[in-house]
Parts: C-alpha cells; structure tokens; sequence
C-alpha cells in the first residue's frame, strides 16, 4: 500500500486530470468514482478497479478497510494520499474519502444496430441532455425500471464524468451505454416503436400500450426533442398535468414514463385506502 504525500507525484497529477479534464477521460477512457456508495456499487457488481485510493483519515475506516480489502483481492492497487492531495481531488463533500479510478466500458458502439433489432427490453435515446443531474437522474430511474441500454447524442453531457457518476448513484454499472450515437440512424433501423413526450400531443401516456419493448427518446431541457427527430418518432405522447406548471422536468418525465411503462407490466393488484383506513380506525 503506497502512500503519496507530493504534489509533484506523477499519479497525483494524472488523478487530478481525469477529476477535471472531459479531454483527459476520453483520451485514456478512464473516470473516478467518487464516494463509498460509488465504490461499493462498482465492486457488488462484480467489478475491478485499476486503483483504490483513499485519504489518510479514511485509511482508518472500517468501510473502507473492507473495501480496500475486497480491492486487493482483485489484484488493484492501493494508494493512500495525504488530507490535502485528497481533498484537491475529490468533489464529495463531507464524505468517506475514497475514490476508484476505473477502466470506462466500451458499450455497445460497434454494434448498436444489430442490438436494437434483437431487443428484448426497452431503451432510452437521449439527444442533447447537458445538464449532468439531470442526465445522472435518467440513468438512475432507467436502472431501476429496467432499461437495457442508453444511447446518448453528441452534444449530450459526458455520461460517464464524475458529476453524472454520482446522479447516476450506481446506475451505470448495470446499462449499456453507448455516447455520441447517431440517434437518427437508430431510429431508422429499429423496429420498435420510438416514443416521445409532447405537451402539444393528444395521447396520454396513461392510454398508450406500453407493454412490449419501446424506445424513449428524450431532448434538450428548454427545446425538447429536435424537429427532425421527433418527426421519426411513430408515437408522441402527453405527461397529463393538472396543476398550473408549464412543463415538467426531463428527468421527472423520463421517470414518469418508465414507470408507467413498469406499471402496465405488472399484475394488477389493488389495495382499497378506505379498508386500510377502517384498519387503523379500529385499532384505536
């Protein structure tokens, strides 16, 4: 276990580029997980860092005694760095300091067509999604509803940069992900219908057959979905609001959606309020 104390140390200066630098992720496809959730995540999942690294303080943890062990196990490197190399690095305040630097997935960029054409689940098109919680939040409720894979537009936020890495709270090690995809070329070859929201559309989501696989494609945050690729969409569908607010955020909609989508999929069960109330009432 090597402990680093200098500035000048050659790791030090690379842990530092990939915390800052989109250009210096890409170039080497590595990113940080920053925090013990993140960590933790990684390695339930099966999975190896490249490197462990942890602060002096945190070293003396017994979360992270456990995850540092559970790291060399897998033959990763352990590093420790002094309170103040850390803290230049990390960007979770008031956390468990402790980081992986991990090697980023490839995806399924070399054979995107041929996946959606034998798809058994749905996926998520994101086109132009920049705000990083917001496209973590996406990430996070695709996870969980089900989601196989995420395709992501150029112009998009960096999916796997640290900020969308803690939105995303562990959602990235069980998607497909797939970033500066060729939406259009998608949407052309795939044989599963491709849905998008619309305040402007006359179809609730709520009426829609969402039982068999579908493609959800999302926009940017103030304009939407493009023009050219809400035109290839076969459905467009309408998030029913009530209440006074003009729109309703991405990530929300997105949520909404999916499990809408998990709803219709499920065995339909009901549980009368009024019966649980009488319950209650007569117990006291």
């Amino acid at each position: 276990m090597k402990s680093i104390t200098s500035r000048d140390n050659p790791l030090f200066k690379e842990l530092r580029n990939l915390a800052s630098s989109a250009s210096a992720r890409k170039q080497v496809s590595q990113t940080l997980l920053d925090g013990i959730h993140l960590c933790e995540s990684y390695l339930e999942n099966g999975l190896k860092p490249l490197r462990c690294i942890v602060s002096e303080t945190a070293n003396r943890n017994a979360e992270v005694a456990a995850i540092f062990a559970q790291c060399e196990e897998r033959g990763s490197a352990c590093v420790i760095f002094s309170e103040a190399l850390f803290s230049s690095i990390a960007q979770v305040e008031q956390g468990v300091n402790i980081l992986f630097q991990i090697e980023i997935p490839a995806g399924v960029e070399t054979d995107s067509h041929a996946y959606l054409r034998d798809l058994n689940c749905s996926v998520l098109l994101v086109e132009n999604i920049q705000d990083p919680g917001n496209l973590g939040s996406m990430l996070r409720s695709a996870a969980a509803a089900g989601i196989g894979a995420v395709f992501c537009s150029r112009g998009s936020a960096a999916a796997w940069s640290p900020k969308v890495l803690r939105a995303g709270m562990g959602a990235h090690f069980l998607l497909k992900i797939v970033e500066n995809a060729d939406l259009m070329a998608l949407i052309l070859g795939t044989t599963i219908p491709v849905i998008a929201t619309s305040p402007r559309a006359t179809h609730s989501i709520y009426a829609t057959d969402l039982r068999q696989p579908v493609a959800w494609l999302f926009g940017h945050e103030g304009q939407g979905v493009s023009d050219a690729l809400r035109a290839l969409a076969s459905h467009s569908v309408l998030i029913p609001q009530p209440g006074k607010m003009e729109s309703l955020n991405v990530a929300a909609s997105a949520a909404i959606c999916f499990f809408e989508q998990v709803r219709q999929r499920s065995p339909s069960e009901k549980i009368s309020l009024n019966h649980d109330l009488a319950s209650i009432t007569n117990k006291h």
